[in-house]
């Protein structure tokens, strides 16, 4: 770890964070939660919400996937999805599902000036839901030209955070 210039635990959690939230809104899949925490580790975002039935470390399944990024990621879990937009909106923060809905942006259009974005990303098989999409201040949508209509919901978490980190800096 000391030859490819890995921070400790400790640095990591008191390192400088990038403005954004991270919610999961009813996921299912104990390896897609993991997965999201190891990409938002290497994303270095602010926060996770885990909401509703999201599985919730400690789990060898989340473990096994996330390979750490648990111990380095701040989480937080909510009984309600619409509790944790509640609160990114109360700390400033603008939230966009990334959803396929009508005027969604489409991810490459997307151009910000928000300094603090939270970002919903719902269900593997039900996406976000419609009483969710009422209260974002919009959808961001990732293009995409094959037969299927849908990724993974952490191949999206991994497009989208890219984009929007690329485009901050």
């Amino acid at each position: 770890m000391e030859e490819l210039g890995r921070k400790t635990i400790e640095e990591i959690k008191e390192a400088d964070k990038n403005a954004i939230i991270v919610i999961l809104d009813g996921i299912r899949s104990m390896h897609n939660v993991g997965s999201v925490f190891r990409t938002c580790d290497a994303f270095a975002v602010q926060e996770i919400y885990l909401c509703e039935f999201t599985p919730i470390p400690p789990h060898r399944d989340i473990h096994k996937t996330a390979l750490g990024a648990t111990e380095t990621v701040s989480w937080t879990h909510f009984d309600s999805t619409l509790d944790a937009i509640e609160l990114a909106k109360k700390m400033g923060f603008k939230i966009f599902a990334v959803e396929q809905a009508h005027n969604s942006i489409s991810l490459e259009n997307y151009t910000t000036n928000i300094d603090k974005i939270a970002l919903v990303f719902g269900n593997e098989v039900t996406g976000v839901s419609d009483d969710i999409l009422q209260h974002v201040d919009g959808c961001i949508e990732i293009p995409q030209w094959g037969s299927k209509h849908s990724l993974n919901i952490s191949v999206s978490v991994g497009i989208v955070l890219w984009e929007l980190v690329r485009i901050k800096k």
